[in-house]
């Protein structure tokens, strides 16, 4: 027959979903927080450059911002992004 669980385990036990929780929640340091980095989603650009979801598809589609879709969602190439405001054409 098994033992009981016992208050200590209980405590064990929550403390482990607490480190793996707080691991979750807590951005590390490694390829996802440099690639969120780099690019940005459609949201941010807009609200950056105070523009439409339509100015943005045109920026797009002449190729002055660099995008990547992944799973219906745009992202552009931040340094295109700041490429913009050099851009004297």
């Amino acid at each position: 027959m098994k033992e009981p669980f016992t208050k200590e385990d209980l405590w064990q036990f929550a403390s482990e979903i607490i480190r793996e929780v707080t691991k979750i929640n807590n951005p590390l340091t490694n390829q996802s927080e440099v690639i969120s980095d780099e690019w940005l989603k459609s949201k941010a650009v807009r609200k950056i450059l105070d523009i439409s979801a339509g100015s943005l598809r045109n920026l797009r589609i002449t190729c002055k911002l660099r995008y990547k879709k992944v799973m219906g969602s745009y992202y552009y190439n931040k340094a295109d992004l700041l490429g913009l405001f050099n851009d004297v054409s």
